[in-house]
């Protein structure tokens, strides 16, 4: 599986994902990175999860997922605004 990150409003989105396996980003956030002189620091890294053995796993099927997606009420609300 392949995660990519899209839909970025601003660099610190951007920089929050790093790390991520794909990122499609604007030329406007492009050239705004180029131009940055501060450190980048790498949140996501897929090798480091391997070692953790306190993640619960959930086993989903399409009722659990509507269920938590009902609980979460950003997402919902996100998702309806499209």
């Amino acid at each position: 599986t392949i995660v990519m990150g899209a839909s970025f409003r601003n660099v610190d989105e951007i920089l929050m994902l790093t790390g991520c396996d794909r990122l499609t980003i604007s030329p406007t956030l492009l050239d705004e990175l180029a131009k940055s002189t501060d450190p980048v620091t790498k949140y996501l890294d897929a090798d480091a999860v391997e070692s953790m053995n306190n993640i619960e796993k959930i086993d989903m099927d399409k009722k659990i997922f509507r269920w938590m997606m009902s609980q979460d009420a950003m997402a919902t609300q996100k998702l309806a605004e499209g």
